[in-house]
């Protein structure tokens, strides 16, 4: 390992728990929503209960030393600290893969998926779908480093990514991502083509309906999803790309509100047919609060829509390395091959899936690695 990464375990002081509990038993909370299901927002008496279970049963400790079952480490680059897991396969003929997260997730959503990827054969897998796991934690989330100046966007992450594989010697590597992670793995795959073989997405934020005097079924879904987000959905991107500090202060003081803001959108963008905790339990959905919480990071983390949106959205880049996708069809508008090919001139491979929303290795971690395995295995 190069001397200029650094080894790093996850370890909270005990007075940031005590001070978390204390803050949750006295929430002033709000009034009931007026109506009876999530239409006005997460409903008061779900969010009690949860923050109820967040201050009582909820142990950290345990939780901490699960996400500690990976080697973690930092590096900075670009003047700032990354913090990523590098999961490494037993099979040397492994291929790397850098797997990336988007807001409102973390590094938690990759969980239960690193363990499959890294060592198929133990999990009923064939050896030569190994992979070796690289996965950040966005600049300003989790544990890297918080960008104190502007700039750190979706470009300047890719090509931090790019550095960062190069470090660790993956002179030849798979990307993956989701969310924000699209937007960056797009990047990457057009930014370092020569050491990127491909990437695989589950998300299209770039591309942009073509006008059709018929349009399919799948363009049909996703214009009505798409309308959907506009209308009701995308709140929360206007604040966050427009006035990410005067919305920090909230949810810095607040766990509740943190939780609140965080988990109105996993009830939303999931496939759990409005009952969130049916597909996610409750202990992992906060394991992905609370790298927000202990780390401070609401304010930073919604930087990057300050960064992207608006005046300072970025150029659409072509990529030219070939490109997976799967579209889970709870997605917040599902990806639709004829607006994608522009941008993405050498799809390869393109999978309808079942069932599954905006966080499939979350949600669906069986079927994602398949997805991952069966695009890769193209290109090996």
């Amino acid at each position: 390992m190069p001397s200029t990464i650094r080894d790093f375990r996850i370890a909270i002081d005990d007075d940031v728990i005590d001070d978390l509990r204390a803050r949750l038993r006295r929430t002033r909370w709000p009034d009931r929503e007026a109506v009876d299901d999530w239409g006005q927002g997460a409903p008061l008496a779900w969010v009690q209960a949860l923050c109820g279970y967040w201050a009582e049963q909820y142990d950290w400790r345990d939780r901490e030393a699960r996400l500690n079952r990976f080697p973690q480490h930092l590096t900075t680059i670009d003047g700032l600290d990354i913090h990523f897991l590098h999961a490494r396969s037993p099979h040397p003929q492994a291929m790397p893969l850098i797997l990336t997260h988007g807001w409102p997730g973390s590094i938690v959503e990759f969980q239960k998926v690193i363990g499959p990827l890294t060592d198929p054969a133990a999990h009923g897998g064939d050896a030569a779908d190994a992979f070796h796991v690289v996965c950040p934690s966005l600049p300003g989330f989790g544990f890297s480093g918080r960008p104190t100046t502007v700039g750190w966007g979706v470009d300047r992450i890719a090509a931090a990514w790019a550095e960062l594989m190069a470090r660790l010697g993956h002179g030849r590597y798979a990307a993956q991502g989701g969310d924000w992670g699209s937007a960056i793995t797009t990047a990457l795959g057009a930014h370092d083509p020569a050491h990127c073989a491909g990437i695989h997405i589950t998300m299209s934020m770039g591309s942009r309906p073509r006008t059709a005097a018929t349009p399919t079924e799948a363009e049909v879904q996703a214009l009505q999803r798409a309308k959907l987000y506009r209308d009701w959905g995308m709140g929360y991107a206007r604040q966050q790309s427009t006035r990410p500090q005067t919305l920090g202060y909230a949810l810095a003081d607040s766990p509740a509100g943190q939780a609140a803001w965080i988990l109105e959108k996993f009830q939303a963008w999931t496939d759990c047919g409005g009952a969130l905790e049916s597909v996610l339990g409750r202990d992992e959905l906060l394991d992905n609060v609370m790298l927000y919480w202990v780390t401070n990071t609401a304010t930073s983390s919604a930087r990057l829509y300050w960064e992207s949106f608006g005046t300072r959205r970025r150029a659409a880049r072509v990529v030219e390395v070939p490109t997976g996708v799967s579209v889970f069809p709870q997605e917040i508008v599902p990806p639709v091959r004829e607006w994608m090919a522009d941008m993405y001139p050498c799809i390869r491979y393109w999978n309808v899936l079942p069932r599954g929303g905006h966080f499939p290795a979350f949600e669906q971690p069986a079927l994602f690695v398949e997805e991952v395995r069966g695009f890769f295995r193209l290109l090996r």
